[in-house]
């Protein structure tokens, strides 16, 4: 049983920077991929950002967040997190974490076990 659990939401600014933290139980770290996934009301669920949780911790983003967020992993406390820098309005909606066995991280229909999630919130 994967458990993922999410923690860091909260409200910021625009050109503010909040960081997600996701922890998991150290089995998780032995192979397959960790991400970061958003979404909002009405739309499709989109993949962030992944990163592979063996070797060599390999990442991927989408290209909205290209330059903005980091995905980073911390094996001895099975946590992994995302660093959000230059948030925008956009940036809005629920945030989950995820995990997906497999070694494409950008793959997103890849990953099919899901953290319960944490809002974000950018204001203008």
């Amino acid at each position: 049983q994967i458990q993922l659990v999410e923690s860091g939401g909260g409200s910021v600014q625009a050109g503010g920077s909040l960081k997600l933290s996701c922890a998991t139980s150290p089995n998780t770290f032995n192979g397959g991929c960790m991400g970061w996934f958003r979404q909002v009301p009405g739309k499709a669920r989109e993949g962030v950002a992944g990163i592979y949780s063996a070797g060599t911790g390999a990442t991927s983003y989408a290209d909205s967040v290209k330059g903005r967020f980091t995905i980073s992993q911390d094996n001895a406390k099975a946590t992994i997190y995302l660093q959000m820098n230059s948030l925008k309005p956009d940036d809005t909606a629920m945030y989950y974490c995820a995990y997906g066995r497999t070694r494409e991280c950008a793959r997103w229909t890849y990953y099919s076990y899901w953290g319960h999630g944490t809002q974000v919130t950018v204001s203008s």
